[in-house]
């Protein structure tokens, strides 16, 4: 018999127990989508991950390592730095390693050719966060040990409270998978006039760069009608291959730089200060999440 005051307590199953493993931001998805209203879509996603299943010989669902080394590169390697498109409302060509695209929006149409890796066909009529995501849980899923017996995946975006603009480009010059001529980012934007917020430089920068295309006037190949909307076509060679892209001119700007974020920063910087000479400005830039760059004097 227990002793007087003593409770008893009932007996803890550990080898019955499932337990799930989670890790917030494991990665982020820079990448371009196709959008019916909008088109050329740029997107930076934080993706968590949950695992759940019966403990290893470890006592682990998965080693933390492990996650974030291989699931972090098998997304990564999936739709990082690509265009995503909606394969049954896009129509697409492959050969000899490059595909051709066409696709049309509310925007306007939008050609793309390059290497067939860099494009991604998302099953289904939409691209949007939870068609990718489902298409990353099949790509992964059979990734997993056998003791993982759940894969929960979450894309979302990055709470901003303030000003945002979401872009798309192409970086000719760049070693890695910059090179490809759409993929994106969602970013915040950060005015300062005379060292304090500027609310309505943030606001206009907001409207005017929400989802467009900054392309390099050195990359521009020609203006023409495409399905009656006026298009601008733009064209390089990278390292990985050729690419073009036309797109509606109302969704693009023309950058008489590179579209690096060092070079965005000092853009918007320089339009800036010539409509407003007298007063002091720094810009902070964002690329996609947590890093960008600063132009200001």
């Amino acid at each position: 018999m227990p002793a007087v005051g003593y409770t008893a307590r009932p007996r803890i199953l550990i080898e019955a127990a499932m337990s799930c493993l989670f890790v917030e931001q494991l990665t982020v998805i820079d990448s371009s989508r196709l959008d019916p209203v909008d088109g050329l879509v740029g997107e930076s996603w934080i993706v968590d991950v949950e695992l759940t299943g019966a403990l290893d010989e470890q006592g682990m669902v998965l080693d933390f390592g492990d996650v974030k080394r291989e699931l972090k590169a098998a997304i990564d390697d999936s739709v990082d730095h690509r265009l995503l498109v909606p394969e049954a409302a896009t129509h697409l060509q492959r050969a000899d390693g490059y595909v051709e695209l066409a696709y049309g929006s509310k925007r306007g149409p939008i050609h793309m050719s390059g290497p067939e890796h860099t494009v991604v066909p998302i099953p289904g009529n939409t691209a949007d966060a939870a068609a990718v995501r489902d298409f990353l849980h099949r790509s992964i899923r059979p990734l997993l040990p056998a003791n993982v017996t759940e894969l929960g995946l979450r894309l979302r975006n990055e709470r901003i409270d303030g000003a945002w603009y979401a872009y798309s480009h192409g970086l000719q010059a760049h070693d890695g998978a910059c090179q490809r001529i759409a993929h994106g980012h969602r970013s915040r934007l950060e005015v300062y006039r005379n060292g304090h917020r500027a609310p309505d430089w943030e606001a206009y920068w907001a409207e005017r760069w929400r989802n467009v295309y900054l392309g390099s006037r050195q990359h521009l190949r020609g203006t023409e009608d495409v399905d009656g909307v006026r298009c601008h076509r733009f064209g390089y060679t990278a390292r990985e291959g050729a690419f073009s892209l036309t797109v509606p001119a109302a969704a693009c700007e023309i950058l008489e730089t590179q579209s690096t974020v060092e070079q965005i920063a000092a853009h918007l910087h320089a339009v800036m200060q010539e409509r407003d000479p007298d007063a002091r400005f720094s810009v902070r830039a964002f690329e996609g999440l947590g890093k960008g760059a600063r132009a200001f004097g």
